[in-house]
């Protein structure tokens, strides 16, 4: 007859041995989750929409090192590596049963060239946020912006205003100056040069839209420079033949 002392004997050790065999298979199941070779990312989908970033250069970033399992890769990890490519704005990643991991990229959308005659490899993007890349695989050509770096915003904002009115005209920015004492300088696509000073700026490149015509018939050189910084009128030089912009 089994005594109430070795009941709870009994019991107790069929406890333990339940756990021990649950903490093994439960450490068994982990092995096997992190170890890539029972299940592994065996597809990579690169999505989004590319124009300065192929899907073989992020595919190659992320082939570098092993990816690992399903579930013992990173994904901020992978997210990072992504984002170290110059053209990547931002990416994120999925990853989806049984061996897929998607990712899905947003480049940088170019807005301008900045201060190309001291940074060749640096832009300024929609959001007036600067960054480097290689500017040879642009698809067209960029206004260049030169401004102090740490008023990048407010250069940007500049030019979108000026560009705004002078495009509404049939004119286009190829170069936006703002300088350190706040004045903007603007050459066209032309080559006509705008110097407009630091006020009212909208008011002046009004003026130049409404006097150009009469400028630009009143000799046969085209025209230099017009100053605007004037309360009325301007001061207009032609430029001598054969004189290169």
């Amino acid at each position: 007859m089994v005594t109430p002392r070795w009941q709870f004997w009994l019991g107790f050790g069929f406890f333990v041995s339940v756990l021990v065999g649950t903490g093994l298979g439960l450490n068994s199941l982990y092995q096997v989750a992190m170890d890539a070779n029972q299940v592994p990312l065996r597809r990579l989908q690169v999505q989004g929409e590319l124009h300065y970033v192929s899907r073989d250069e992020v595919r190659a970033v992320l082939v570098q090192q092993p990816l690992g399992s399903f579930f013992s890769a990173d994904v901020d990890v992978i997210r990072a590596q992504v984002e170290q490519i110059a053209w990547v704005k931002r990416a994120s990643i999925r990853k989806e049963w049984p061996d897929l991991l998607r990712v899905f990229v947003v480049e940088q959308q170019p807005l301008a060239h900045w201060n190309p005659h001291r940074r060749e490899r640096a832009l300024v993007n929609t959001e007036a946020q600067v960054f480097e890349a290689d500017t040879a695989v642009l698809t067209q050509p960029l206004p260049r912006l030169q401004g102090p770096e740490t008023a990048v915003v407010e250069t940007v904002q500049q030019y979108r205003s000026v560009q705004e009115l002078l495009q509404l005209n049939g004119h286009q920015v190829s170069e936006l100056r703002f300088s350190e004492r706040f004045a903007v300088d603007v050459v066209l696509q032309s080559g006509v040069e705008l110097r407009l000073g630091r006020e009212a700026l909208l008011e002046r490149v009004q003026r130049f839209i409404d006097l150009y015509p009469q400028l630009s018939s009143h000799r046969q050189q085209p025209i230099d420079y017009v100053d605007l910084r004037y309360d009325t009128g301007v001061a207009v030089s032609w430029r001598e033949p054969n004189k290169p912009k």
